[in-house]
């Protein structure tokens, strides 16, 4: 068996339950992809999964599916996806392998 995209801290696999349970009913899942932009190149994108898509890779874990985009798989292979909650901000995080750069703000990566 092959490595799996992405692994899911506790944390997030919470959130993402959280974010299910408020969503439309035809949502049934997440889907994370990668796009070009922000400082260092490239940014992560999170939006709900309506259906699956054609070579899209399907993480089912801790009672959560995560949709991956087929053109981020190579980008996000080994990747942790976490959730953090501070003080003034609470965001998901990416523990990501491949990146070689990330800028200040955090927002975006380089691989």
């Amino acid at each position: 068996m092959s490595e799996q995209v992405i692994r899911l801290s506790n944390n997030a696999a919470e959130r993402i339950k959280e974010i299910m349970s408020k969503a439309e009913n035809s949502a049934i899942g997440v889907r994370v992809g990668v796009k070009s932009g922000g400082c260092a190149g490239m940014s992560y994108v999170m939006e709900y999964a309506k259906e699956l898509k054609p070579n899209e890779e399907v993480i089912e874990e801790k009672g959560v599916k995560v949709f991956i985009d087929p053109k981020a798989i190579m980008y996000l292979l080994g990747t942790e996806m976490d959730y953090k909650q501070e003080n003034f901000s609470s965001q998901f995080v990416f523990k990501n392998p491949n990146e070689t750069e990330r800028c200040g703000c955090g927002e975006s990566f380089k691989t």
